[in-house]
């Protein structure tokens, strides 16, 4: 199953709830890094550090599919 493919097969309930707290986490971290405010240091670094780690968790669970959609089953059977 090549990333395309991945992307396009439908993705759990669990993983589709992750993707959206990874999307809120990135769009906060995005707020704070670009507040109009003077911030201190460690603020900025927090919402660096929350963009990235929403934006990693958004890719992930969008990539994560369902069992049945693996395309040949996972074991001993394939050696």
């Amino acid at each position: 199953m090549n990333i395309l493919n991945r992307a396009k097969a439908p993705t759990p309930k669990f993983f589709k709830h992750l993707r959206t707290f990874g999307l809120v986490l990135a769009a906060l971290g995005s707020v704070i890094i670009s507040a109009p405010v003077a911030l201190p240091v460690v603020i900025g670094s927090i919402g660096g550090y929350l963009a990235v780690a929403g934006g990693v968790l958004s890719a992930v669970s969008q990539l994560t599919t369902f069992y049945e959609d693996v395309p040949y089953p996972v074991g001993d059977d394939n050696e």
